[in-house]
């Protein structure tokens, strides 16, 4: 390989990162604050791909449109699912079975739904630019990539601001770090909870309707998505939001150089390899090793 192959390659791990990123927050988000593992995450990147699909199908919509017009219709939509649903599960400092239970649950339903609606067959959306690329050298980017990887740093961002800046922000960090705390301190972690379950969700379904722009999909689409987020997020050390972009670097490097050694087809053994590996040598991830660092120095 030349140096231009390699640096196509870093080139395309960096971009894919970016999505990732954008597609784990929002498990991010609920998991630190509720203690909640959201396999109801797949279903609302699911929904979030069919949101933007339906806009630009119905509407002519464009479908970095229907993305940031997900965020809004997603945070409402997950706070009605927590007023509905999750607002019952007790609350616990560790993930339990009545959650991961419930939100398999839901999962199950979302996707039957989609299954109802859309059917079984794959759908996609085909803009000229779908097929337009940038050129520089050798390399070619695909434009569309690299729409959907500003489109996430913006938000990860804007999620940054959120959370350090904002009353809002300041309540989820305090529940993040002890809730018993927070709660003695006069935050409402009732109202917390909601919100941030809202946030997490509209962050899933943006980031469906983004990834609607790369792949095709099914009502079954968030499947393999939802094992990289969980991947992601354990990597970057479960309740870290900026964690995450480093989880979601290491996985994208890894898979896109692996292809290199291993068909394609092996990407999925590498995140459970991954998964397993972390749990066993680091399990507060990066950040927990990073912070420990820190402390020693």
């Amino acid at each position: 390989m030349t140096a231009s192959d390699y640096l196509d390659l870093l080139i395309k791990a960096l971009l894919l990162a970016g999505i990732y990123a954008a597609m784990a927050v929002g498990m991010t988000v609920i998991y630190g604050v509720m203690k909640i593992v959201n396999l109801a995450h797949a279903g609302f990147l699911m929904l979030g791909a069919y949101f933007a699909f339906e806009l630009f199908q119905r509407f002519q919509i464009d479908p970095v449109l229907g993305a940031i017009l997900a965020l809004p219709a997603f945070f409402i939509f997950g706070m009605g699912v927590h007023w509905l649903l999750v607002r019952w599960l007790p609350q616990s400092d560790t993930p339990t079975l009545s959650s991961l239970l419930l939100m398999f649950g839901f999962w199950l339903v979302l996707q039957n739904v989609g299954y109802m609606i859309w059917g079984n067959e794959e759908s996609s959306i085909l803009m000229p630019r779908t097929f337009a690329s940038l050129h520089m050298g050798e390399i070619s980017i695909p434009k569309v990539s690299l729409i959907v990887f500003a489109a996430a740093v913006v938000s990860l961002i804007l999620l940054q601001v959120i959370f350090n800046r904002s009353w809002f922000g300041r309540s989820m960090r305090s529940l993040i770090q002890n809730p018993y705390a927070a709660q003695i301190v006069g935050v409402d972690d009732r109202k917390t909870s909601m919100l941030s379950f809202g946030l997490g969700t509209a962050f899933a379904g943006f980031a469906g309707a983004l990834l609607s722009m790369l792949y095709s999909f099914t009502p079954d689409f968030g499947r393999p998505f939802l094992l990289r987020s969980f991947v992601i997020i354990v990597l970057g050390g479960l309740e870290s939001v900026s964690g995450v972009a480093l989880g979601a670097l290491v996985l994208a490097l890894l898979e896109t150089f692996s292809v290199q050694v291993l068909p394609a087809s092996y990407q999925p053994a590498i995140s459970f390899a991954l998964l397993v590996l972390v749990l066993v040598v680091m399990p507060k991830g990066i950040a927990g090793l990073l912070q420990k660092k820190r402390r020693v120095a």
